[in-house]
């Protein structure tokens, strides 16, 4: 087995209440001034103004900002950098799910690095540590604020740009499910299944070891009892603690063993169309899977007991079906949409989409390589 290293923040607390257990922490770093990075409807329903004023009463001053776009474009890293220049902030608080989460990450790795987002573009492009994140976590999902990965739209070429780099890991993640009760059931069921493709190409991958395995498929485990019961009664506070963890293992799993095609393509997706990430994932996870099945039999066939099927009689070929049928019936049941032509995809732009799919760092580790009519050809089946 080729040598593998272990990333992970230092520090991550979980659970109901881990909020203020967090603040109290953040005061004994020495920081004086924060940026909060999050978006409007945080904003607007004053989660943002609340850490803001936990922050005061440890005599930490917070400068808002809420210009975090879902799928977060370069200029939104750009007004961000600006404001915490302006403001002398020494450290920057994400505060959201994935998108808040990746813009902070762009923001305080240009802060120290310089240059524009796009230098980083890749693996490992960064020459110094960001300055310090704290991310707090709202929604169940990308486990950005636990990860290396940070994804940027650049606006210009209408392409999600995937930057993995040990510099972009936080040095607290909070995940408090008493914050995460207020999603609506769409953004709970999108980031559910964000979280299961986490999981599911995390253990399919070629960078797979020992540890992400069992990461990935106790995710799976807890997706599968846990995502339903989320999505249909929000206030579930058991269901979402348990998906919360589940998305952090998931997480833990990815961020060591990295992803595959169905990233590669859903990052070309939101980059095209601005699509939502998790919704683009749930959609053609089962496609990119059943390309993956070939070399990839065992392992859905693991994927598919740790979702609950009865797999002990069936083969290979047999336990990889039923892991596709497990991932659809899910995703039907909480109420993803069945096609990409649902969500505007225009079958002309296939060749393009495929062809910066095959660019994207996340396809790497993808247990099957894809060539350019590979990829046109699971757009197309999940149309």
């Amino acid at each position: 087995m080729a040598q593998s290293t272990f990333f992970i923040p230092p520090v991550n607390m979980m659970g109901a209440g881990s909020l203020q257990g967090a603040v109290e922490s953040i005061a004994t770093y020495g920081f004086k001034r924060a940026l909060i990075v999050t978006d409007a409807v945080l904003a607007k329903l004053g989660v943002a103004g609340k850490v803001a004023g936990l922050l005061a009463e440890r005599g930490i001053h917070a400068t808002v900002f809420d210009g975090a776009k879902p799928n977060p474009t370069m200029a939104n890293v750009e007004a961000g950098l600006a404001l915490l220049k302006a403001d002398n902030c020494d450290f920057v608080v994400s505060l959201g799910g994935g998108s808040p989460h990746d813009c902070a990450k762009g923001i305080a790795l240009c802060a120290t690095n310089g240059g524009n987002i796009r230098d980083y573009e890749g693996v490992d492009k960064s020459a110094k540590p960001q300055l310090p994140l704290v991310a707090i976590n709202t929604t169940a999902g990308t486990a950005s604020e636990m990860t290396r990965f940070c994804i940027i739209t650049d606006e210009s070429r209408h392409v999600k740009m995937a930057i993995v780099d040990r510099h972009v890991t936080a040095i607290l993640s909070v995940n408090d499910p008493t914050m995460m009760v207020a999603k609506p059931a769409g953004l709970t069921a999108a980031t559910g299944m964000d979280a299961l493709t986490h999981a599911v190409e995390a253990y399919v991958s070629t960078a797979a070891t020992p540890i992400t395995d069992a990461c990935a498929l106790q995710a799976v485990r807890l997706i599968a009892a846990n995502l339903r019961r989320a999505v249909a009664d929000g206030k579930n506070l058991v269901a979402r603690e348990q998906m919360a963890y589940a998305q952090f293992l998931a997480g833990m799993a990815f961020n060591n063993a990295s992803l595959g095609y169905v990233h590669a393509m859903a990052h070309q997706l939101g980059g095209f169309y601005d699509l939502p990430h998790g919704v683009c994932n749930a959609v053609l996870l089962p496609h990119v899977e059943a390309f993956n099945a070939a070399v990839s039999g065992e392992r859905l066939r693991d994927v598919a007991t740790a979702m609950g099927v009865d797999t002990a009689a069936m083969t290979a070929k047999e336990g990889a079906a039923a892991c596709l049928a497990a991932i659809r019936a899910l995703a039907a049941d909480i109420g993803i949409p069945a096609g990409l032509t649902e969500l505007g995809l225009n079958k002309s732009d296939i060749p393009t989409l495929a062809q910066n799919a095959l660019k994207d760092a996340c396809g790497l580790t993808n247990p099957r390589p894809a060539n350019q009519a590979d990829i046109e050809a699971i757009f197309l089946a999940a149309a």
